[in-house]
């Protein structure tokens, strides 16, 4: 794979501490400056000590005793300014995901850190849902969400939130694939509804199986009917893994049908819980401003309002310790990982479903026992006794001894019970 970025680097310890303590000074500081007009301070010193060298030398951690407030949009307008230090710092964060990774075009997109892939795909849907109403009049019982019957339950929660219908697509049981002839079906149970607006989101690497939607056969279904739409990226999960296949990525802004995407840092990126990253084209987030929220400097764009800059700052260091071609390597160690435990399971003939080129491994229910299920933490589909189907996420702690000790488990059941 040639990896070539123009925003991501790797970067020193020492250069990327001194990058975040000039991004802080940039900042107001609550300890020192008399700012009497913000309902927000450094986290309470009382129990928060920031005077340990300790932390001083750890510049997420300083950040978050720093408590900055990346509340609005910051590639949007303008923005508080007493964070600018920081809002800089996710600036540069989302130009190396937008820019370096899913190749827009500079200053073509806009995008935040968000509290996690649930809320960036909730807001994808809040801004193509108004944009519709307000740019082709569209009534709320006319847009519909378009997506397959494996996403994430984000996807009807945000339906719920929004007040909007989805319309399910089948999967095949084997690929995980949408099929173009059950997108078609789906297209028109949604026409027969009185749908008009469809908002499609296709899927980079779903929670339980990994898979990989093919946004092509949606856009042509879409297409081919002549409907209004948008096309949202969930890549949560798979979004820091699957750009970094052998063969050359082409879910990206390249595809002009695409018009926003979401990744977590907090799952393969190992950023701090509550740390989503959600991207969209230039011209769409104006569409969810909060008007009445006059007295945020800027504009408030964003399903959450206030948001911790620490989390960007968390996102800007992991990416500038690796650097892309590091970043590389860990994702491919995880693949050979994940080649390795395939391999065995292929030779015990136990029936699973892995997309290429991903980590995760989800294993038929009725070939695993549940006691060996449930003593290395497998995640069933369902709670219940209609599952079908178990995971393994192969995540960096993750090591090939683990997986030894899981087959040798599933080696010794398959003698006793044969």
């Amino acid at each position: 794979m040639e990896i070539e970025m123009k925003y991501w680097r790797k970067l020193s310890p020492d250069q990327r501490q001194e990058r975040v303590q000039k991004a802080l000074k940039d900042n107001v500081d609550f300890s020192k400056d008399a700012n009497l007009g913000y309902p927000a301070s450094r986290l309470d010193e009382k129990v928060f000590s920031n005077e340990s060298l300790y932390l001083r030398e750890m510049p997420v951690l300083n950040t978050y005793i720093a408590n900055p407030n990346h509340i609005g949009c910051h590639t949007y307008g303008t923005s508080e300014y007493a964070f600018k230090g920081t809002q800089e710092l996710e600036r540069e964060v989302l130009k190396m995901i937008a820019v370096d990774l899913f190749k827009i075009e500079d200053d073509q997109f806009d995008g935040y850190i968000s509290p996690g892939g649930t809320e960036a795909n909730v807001q994808a849907m809040w801004i193509y849902r108004n944009e519709f109403i307000k740019n082709q009049g569209a009534k709320l019982e006319e847009i519909v969400i378009l997506a397959s019957e494996d996403t994430h339950y984000s996807i009807p929660k945000g339906a719920n939130l929004l007040m909007l219908d989805w319309e399910k697509v089948p999967v095949q049981a084997d690929t995980r694939d949408m099929a173009e002839e059950e997108i078609e079906r789906a297209v028109r149970r949604a026409l027969a509804k009185g749908k008009k607006y469809f908002i499609a989101i296709a899927n980079m690497g779903t929670t339980m199986f990994g898979s990989v939607d093919d946004p092509v056969p949606l856009v042509d279904v879409l297409k081919r009917f002549e409907v209004p739409f948008r096309l949202h990226i969930d890549g949560a999960y798979g979004g820091f893994v699957y750009p970094f296949s052998d063969d050359e990525n082409q879910i990206t802004f390249q595809n002009p049908d695409i018009s926003s995407l979401t990744i977590d840092a907090h799952k393969m990126l190992q950023a701090p819980y509550g740390t989503g990253i959600f991207v969209c084209r230039k011209g769409l987030i104006e569409h969810v401003l909060t008007k009445e929220a006059e007295y945020v400097e800027g504009m408030d764009l964003t399903f959450c309002g206030s948001r911790s800059g620490a989390n960007a700052v968390a996102v800007w260091t992991i990416l500038t310790t690796y650097g892309p071609h590091k970043w590389f390597e860990k994702i491919s160690v995880l693949k050979m990982r994940t080649n390795w435990l395939c391999k065995q399971l292929d030779q015990m003939e136990i029936p699973y479903f892995r997309e290429p080129e991903m980590n995760i491994v989800t294993i038929r229910a009725h070939a695993v026992p549940e006691p060996i299920a449930h003593k290395f933490n497998l995640v069933p589909q369902s709670h219940d006794a209609s599952n079908e189907w178990y995971k393994i996420v192969l995540m960096d702690h993750v090591e090939i001894e683990h997986l030894k000790e899981f087959i040798a488990e599933m080696k010794n059941f398959a003698k006793v019970s044969s």
